[in-house]
Formats: structure tokens, sequence, C-alpha cells
């Protein structure tokens, strides 16, 4: 895909109380913030501030990809095993391709604080049409956790403990035809076969 296709990531926060106004949300601000230290290519955002309803997270995901033609999608809220925690089944619903390894990956950097990590369902699918794809990725609902999911875990010398899932988004995108995301190494070093590099912008 030409460079100079738009980014476009799409933001979700599932929660009854932030979205009815209880409190604010916190995990579309977490979201944004990590996003924009992480990515050295230009990007706009489209936020969603919704409740957990499967029907309202599965219309608000379609909406995003398919008319707001988002490449990417973070969720945040609604994976556990709460009755009202349903963002996974919305998600595997309008997905064409489950990615278990996100969830998978997410679940191993988690343990590493909390046992009750194996209790998250976060998952990861690709949503396809006709001419547009996107990733769409399930994440826990605090900031820190958050960013720990994203960026990996490393020692107080700076070398990588547990890598983070974003580090392969990149790759990822480009595969189902999304722009082209570089990255700042600092804050999350993207992996790509040295098939698929293309050289720095300028």
């Amino acid at each position: 895909m030409s460079k100079d296709v738009e980014l476009v990531i799409g933001l979700v926060s599932v929660s009854d109380r932030a979205s009815g106004g209880v409190y604010q949300d916190q995990g579309i601000p977490a979201l944004r913030d990590w996003l924009t230290r992480a990515l050295t290519t230009p990007f706009r955002v489209e936020t969603r501030l919704i409740a957990d309803e499967r029907p309202l997270i599965e219309a608000t995901l379609i909406e995003l990809v398919d008319q707001a033609r988002c490449h990417l999608v973070l969720t945040t809220g609604g994976t556990g095993p709460a009755r009202r925690d349903v963002t996974p089944e919305a998600t595997l619903a309008v997905g064409s391709k489950e990615m278990p390894g996100f969830g998978e990956q997410m679940r191993q950097i988690s343990l590493r604080f909390v046992p009750t990590a194996i209790l998250s369902r976060q998952t990861a699918v690709i949503r396809e049409t006709a001419d547009h794809a996107a990733l769409i990725m399930n994440l826990p609902g605090q900031p820190k956790a958050i960013q720990e999911t994203l960026e990996g875990l490393k020692d107080a010398s700076g070398n990588s403990i547990v890598g983070g899932i974003f580090a392969a988004v990149p790759y990822c995108v480009d595969l189902i035809g999304g722009p082209y995301m570089e990255t700042d190494p600092a804050v999350c070093k993207a992996f790509r076969p040295k098939s698929a590099l293309r050289p720095a912008a300028t």
C-alpha cells in the first residue's frame, strides 16, 4: 500500500460506568498517549466510548472498520469472566480470522504481575471486507496494564524480559494491505523480516 495512505486507528473503551458518566474513562487516553509515544508514522484516531452490550460492541467494531476505514482497532475493557464481559465474543463475531497469538502473549505478560491474569479472555481478529481489512485487538482495562501489554517488560538495564504485542502489529498490518507503520525503537521496536523492511523515511 502507498505510503501516503493515512493510518487510521480506532480506540474503543467498553465500560458501562464510564459510558454512563459514573467515572471518567481512562482507557482511551492511555491508548492514545502510548500510540503517540510509540508511533513515528502520522496517524488519526477514531474514538468510541460504549457500554458492555454485545450488539453495540459488534456494531461499533464493524462501523470502525467498514465505514471509518480503520486499519487497527484497539479495545479496552470487558474481557474478564463476569457476566457483563462480552468484548471477546463480540470481537470474534465480527472477525474473519482469529489471531490467538496476541491473546496468548498478553496473558504471558500479565502473569508476571498477577495470577488472576489467567482469567483474561483477550483475543484478536482480522476483519476483512471486499476492499479493506483491519486488525482488531482486545487490551486490558487499566492504563498500566495497557502499556505493559503493548510495550513488554524490560529490566533495569533496558533489556527485554517479555516482548510486548505491538512489536508484531506493523508487520501484521502490512500483510493485510494496510499502511507501513514505523515505531520509535526506544518505546517499541517493530519487527519485520528483512525482506519486508523499507528504507527509513528522510
